[in-house]
């Protein structure tokens, strides 16, 4: 298998990254379109201003094709925390390490680029997610009830420190 994770943009990660998260959550979480709506414009819009001193974007691909993902919002992390987002592995690759090398990868450039803090949105449920993100250091900030992502969930903010 030739596994590979690779920094930056690639041609195609866009809408593979898109797929990959509205597949997953619309079948295990009954999220709609809002949902990958979302998800595409938030990616576009960090694409269009993605810096590569401040922000990030690493994807797994497996034979060129992209089978999962994470991305650092470096934008605001100066005044507050990096955001990580677009975190997925697809479920060929789920359980196999590569998610905990995509963590990795994302936490060291927020180190190297100085970053105090990096902080993370996601919903109770997301089990093995938040035994990694535990496992890294991140701890839970806020819990609210919350439709952020076109569906009603316990929000949570995880933030992990740096300093």
């Amino acid at each position: 298998m030739g596994l590979e994770i690779v920094q930056g943009f690639v041609p195609g990660a866009l809408g593979r990254v898109v797929e990959l998260h509205g597949t997953y959550y619309s079948r295990h979480w009954g999220f709609g379109v809002f949902f990958e709506a979302k998800m595409a414009a938030d990616m576009a819009e960090l694409a269009n201003r993605y810096d590569e001193q401040r922000d990030g974007l690493w994807t797994v691909s497996v034979n060129g094709r992209v089978e999962g993902s994470i991305g650092i919002d470096g934008r605001d992390a100066p005044a507050g925390a990096a955001v990580l987002r677009w975190y997925i592995v697809s479920d060929a690759l789920r359980g196999r390490g590569c998610g905990r090398r995509l963590l990795t990868a994302a936490v060291d450039f927020c180190r190297d680029c100085g970053y105090p803090r990096v902080s993370l949105w996601t919903f109770a449920g997301l089990d093995a997610a938040r035994h990694l993100y535990e496992r890294f250091g991140f701890q839970l900030a806020e819990e609210q009830r919350g439709s952020r992502w076109g569906t009603e969930v316990t929000e949570q903010r995880f933030e992990l420190r740096l300093g």
